[in-house]
C-alpha cells in the first residue's frame, strides 16, 4: 500500500538493516562497489558524473573508495549542494575542494570562496551515482522522501538524462516492489557488493 505510514515503515526497517552493519563489513562493500563501477567498460566514455557524500551516522555505503578511482582515473565528478529553496545543483570536487556540512550534517563543497566547487551543467553529467533507502527488482527506488534527485532529474528531457545507477548494500533490496509516485525516476542500474544489475538495456555492462 502506497501510503505515508508505509514508506515511513520502510524506511525504518531498511534504514535499520544497513546501520547494524560492522565496520569491517562495511569498508568490504565499499571497496567491492568501487572495483566493479571503475571495471565497468560502460565508464570509459563516462566524462563527468555526479556521485555524493555519504552520511556518516546512517548507514549509507561509503562512497570515498569510488571518488577517490574516479579522480585516478580522470574523471570530472561533481557533488550535489541543495539550496535553502530546495533546488539541487552539482559542482565540480577535486581533492582539494573546500567542504562543508549542510543542512543534514553530509559534506557538500563550497559554492563560494577560496577552494569552491565550480558548477556543473546537468547535461554534462554522463551518469549520476545516487543514494537510496531501498531498492526492488524492477528499478524502484525508495529514498529520504525529499525528493531532491527526482526533481533534479525531472529538469533535464528524458532523452538528455544521465544514466540513473544507485549504489547500496545488498541488504537493501527489497524481494516485493516498492510504493512508486508517478514522478518518481526509476533506476537504469544498481551496484551493491553483488555486482552491477541492470534494469534498463542502456545500462547493460561487461567487465
Amino acid at each position: 500500500m502506497n501510503t505515508p505510514a508505509e514508506n515511513r515503515r520502510l524506511r525504518r526497517l531498511f534504514r535499520e538493516q544497513r546501520r547494524v552493519l560492522g565496520a569491517g563489513t562495511q569498508a568490504a562493500h565499499a571497496e567491492a562497489v568501487a572495483r566493479v563501477v571503475i571495471n565497468a567498460r560502460l565508464l570509459l566514455k563516462l566524462d563527468a558524473c555526479g556521485l555524493y557524500f555519504t552520511h556518516p551516522d546512517d548507514g549509507e555505503l561509503d562512497t570515498l573508495p569510488l571518488l577517490s578511482r574516479l579522480w585516478s582515473a580522470g574523471k570530472t565528478v561533481g557533488c550535489p549542494v541543495v539550496t535553502e529553496n530546495g533546488t539541487m545543483d552539482f559542482y565540480r570536487v577535486r581533492p582539494t575542494t573546500a567542504l562543508v556540512l549542510n543542512r543534514y550534517g553530509i559534506p557538500e563543497p563550497r559554492t563560494r570562496g577560496r577552494n569552491a566547487g565550480s558548477y556543473l551543467n546537468p547535461r554534462r553529467l554522463s551518469v549520476l551515482f545516487l543514494p537510496l533507502v531501498a531498492f526492488d527488482g524492477v528499478g524502484g527506488r525508495l529514498g529520504m522522501g525529499a525528493g531532491y534527485y527526482d526533481r533534479f532529474l525531472g529538469r533535464i528531457p528524458r532523452a538528455l538524462r544521465p544514466l540513473v545507477v544507485g549504489l547500496a548494500h545488498e541488504v537493501q533490496r527489497s524481494s516485493t516492489p516498492l510504493p512508486q509516485q508517478p514522478w518518481d525516476v526509476p533506476l537504469d542500474a544498481v551496484v551493491t557488493e553483488a555486482g552491477w544489475q541492470a534494469f534498463h538495456l542502456r545500462a547493460k555492462v561487461s567487465h
